[in-house]
């Protein structure tokens, strides 16, 4: 029996062009052949998102001269032409991540744009092929150094995958080339997930906004390039260095170590996370709530995390605690789209845990202390040590080391995390054509709840991060969210099964 004859669709959409079309198009791809040198299984990937986006453009009506100015091969730049030779040492907050991989835990985060009409996979493939150009501390893979882990550059294609999984998965890093974020589709929504080895809220915002608009360009919108990061712009040096290094060091050392918290009480799930629920609530009735008390709309979150915790555990005595991570970048202006944030940890005892308005202001006091110049300049000062300590010491012995120098601090010393990225802007012809953002951090190894919040377009969104299936946090955030008079929306998934 004679094997079926494999149809190449894009041969069979050039059967259909004319002479002079399939010599533009013939013309194009030797201007491809020009811009990539990529080995051939990947330059072949490449020129076949070329190909599937000028089917995409042909099957919706657009000319083939509009949809090749689109898709011009010169928003590739030299990225895929030249040869990898850059190579990062990791920054500061990084370095911790690899070595917590071989104990169960990967620290995975993820940001996600809701657009108003469904994306067009192949349109999505080719904005990641333009944008990943600007971000060359992204377009690595991790290695191991005699010493410490760094980033290689990697020059490959970077591929937008349909998602098909739960959220902040650890991310496989062991193989060659292999990358430490992701990009996802799924309906209207676009995520971005990336191991922290990598950046920081701040800095995968960046990314993400640049992705958007590049899509969003090449979905036929004219969005201005003067509020979002211009994507064929050459990247300075400040965007990927490692900022901690200009921060003065301390004359003192503290904040690095803490005795353990009370953690939430409730069966922790095989599938991490078991479940995400999103509380979506008007901006300007969240600000009006926290300013009726006199404090942030962080201090305020935190007073209802404090009270939900305690509806959340059946421990009597102890002390909850909630990391904060703050954005150095407040302090020490920066470009760098690398880790730019420490954390401080906001305490009380459980007996003190009555209601919001009796701990609102303790917890603002902390907050000012505990988050300012001084305070994460004595804590970067406490990390370093920590890190100098460990210089020297070879990675295959550092690994089991480092686990007992942290401790996994972060997980045991700590209840609960905040994230808040504050308010996210995008230019106006952008922003029409988008619905939501929101932000989800990963799971940690015992904290059975991880929220962050993010506001775009008048709608702030809590995201909760779910270890365990007990519904006690969320349904008590959502009670008090309403007594204090601000609409609330929830949302999110079903739990995830084991």
């Amino acid at each position: 029996m004679k094997k079926k004859a494999i149809v190449n669709p894009f041969e069979e959409y050039t059967k259909q062009c004319t002479d002079a079309e399939c010599c533009r198009l013939s013309e194009f791809f030797d201007d491809f052949d020009i811009h990539c040198r990529l080995r051939s299984e990947e330059k072949k990937k490449l020129r076949g998102d070329f190909e599937r986006a000028v089917m995409y453009y042909a099957k919706d009506g657009l000319s083939l001269e509009k949809a090749l100015k689109r898709l011009d091969v010169g928003h590739l730049g030299g990225f895929y032409a030249r040869p990898p030779v850059l190579w990062f040492a990791l920054d500061d907050a990084a370095k911790v991540y690899p070595l917590s991989m071989q104990h169960g835990s990967m620290s995975v985060f993820r940001l996600a744009v809701y657009l108003k009409k469904e994306v067009v996979p192949q349109l999505l493939q080719m904005a990641l092929n333009f944008t990943i150009k600007r971000f060359p501390t992204f377009a690595t893979t991790l290695k191991k150094g005699f010493f410490w882990h760094y980033l290689d550059t990697a020059k490959r294609r970077f591929c937008a995958q349909e998602e098909n999984d739960i959220p902040c998965q650890p991310i496989k890093v062991s193989g060659s080339g292999s990358q430490t974020f992701r990009v996802l589709y799924y309906k209207n929504r676009i995520s971005a997930e990336f191991f922290h080895v990598l950046t920081d809220g701040t800095g995968g915002m960046t990314f993400l906004k640049a992705l958007t608009g590049e899509y969003l360009r090449l979905t036929g919108g004219d969005i201005p390039l003067d509020e979002t990061l211009d994507i064929d712009a050459t990247p300075e040096a400040g965007e990927f260095e490692n900022a901690f290094a200009m921060v003065p060091r301390s004359d003192s050392a503290s904040g690095f170590m803490d005795k353990a918290a009370v953690q939430m009480n409730g069966r922790l799930s095989e599938n991490r996370p078991c479940r995400i629920v999103h509380l979506k609530m008007d901006a300007a009735m969240l600000k009006a709530a926290a300013s009726r008390r006199g404090v942030t709309v962080t201090a305020y979150l935190l007073s209802l995390m404090f009270i939900a915790g305690k509806a959340a555990t059946d421990e009597l005595r102890g002390e909850a605690s909630i990391q904060v991570p703050v954005n150095m970048r407040k302090f020490y202006p920066s470009q760098t789209v690398r880790n730019f944030a420490m954390y401080c940890g906001i305490r009380l005892p459980l007996e003190q845990i009555d209601s919001a308005e009796s701990i609102v202001e303790e917890i603002d006091a902390q907050l000012k202390r505990k988050a300012s110049k001084q305070a994460m300049s004595e804590m970067l000062t406490a990390t370093e040590n920590v890190v100098n300590m460990l210089k020297y010491v070879p990675l295959t012995v550092k690994q089991p080391v480092a686990k007992l120098v942290y401790g996994f601090l972060g997980d045991k010393i700590f209840t609960n995390t905040l994230s808040n990225l504050g308010v996210v802007t995008m230019p106006a012809a952008a922003a029409e054509h988008i619905q939501n953002m929101d932000f989800v951090l990963g799971t940690a190894i015992t904290n059975r709840v991880e929220c962050a919040l993010v506001t775009f377009g008048g709608t702030a969104t809590f995201s909760i991060t779910k270890m365990t299936a007990d519904p006690s946090f969320e349904e008590k955030m959502y009670d008090l969210l309403c007594a204090d008079e601000v609409r609330v929306r929830a949302e999110g998934s079903m739990l995830y099964e084991n």
